[in-house]
């Protein structure tokens, strides 16, 4: 097997600690990792001094991390609540949809990269595989519980409900109620009666 020859730029690269995959990203210039890298240090400081400030701490949920998210890249639609210790990809934020008034309780992670397995074979280099991305859309009025973790392309519906400690491999339908690791819809939420709104 032909072995691939590396430009300068991927082997000055390498020497530095930098494993960039040319199949993955394609041609990485230095002036690219430049700013790759200071969008990681802004971000990095965003999200650890800002988002978790104590002299914020009574605008932290509804103003601050919003404005946080959407400073890193997230797509932040209006009122949303994201509560303490939650966890965004930052390096694909830009993936990340969260529409009106929805809910992201304290503890949760929002990852929308993983190592791909499906092709993974006795002696294969874990570290070589590819990563599978998909975007997070959180839809209006949805919440996720504390500590649950959300994965790659999935879609939490309007009004649907995920309950603390979940893993959401898959997408949960509007207007449910999803738990569990791997977690699965055990409730439709019901209609309002018209007579209960009249009253």
């Amino acid at each position: 097997m032909e072995k691939k020859k590396l430009s300068l730029t991927y082997r000055c690269l390498r020497a530095i600690g930098l494993n960039y995959s040319e199949e993955e990203y394609g041609q990485v210039s230095i002036w690219q990792v430049i700013k790759r890298v200071y969008k990681t240090y802004r971000d990095g400081f965003l999200l650890k001094y800002v988002m978790h400030s104590w002299l914020l701490s009574p605008i932290l949920p509804r103003k601050v991390r919003p404005w946080v998210a959407k400073k890193i890249g997230c797509h932040v639609g209006k009122d949303i609540f994201i509560g303490d210790s939650v966890k965004i990809d930052a390096g694909h934020a830009d993936m990340i949809y969260i529409e009106d008034h929805a809910h992201i309780a304290g503890g949760t992670r929002l990852l929308c990269h993983q190592r791909d397995l499906r092709d993974y074979k006795v002696g294969d280099d874990y570290a070589k595989l590819p990563y599978r991305l998909g975007e997070i859309h959180l839809e209006k009025g949805s919440l996720v519980g504390m500590e649950s973790f959300v994965m790659p392309g999935v879609t939490i519906g309007e009004g649907a409900i995920v309950g603390a400690f979940s893993l959401v491999t898959h997408d949960i339908p509007a207007w449910t109620i999803a738990v569990g690791r791997p977690a699965k819809v055990v409730k439709q939420i019901p209609r309002r009666d018209i007579e209960e709104t009249q009253e």
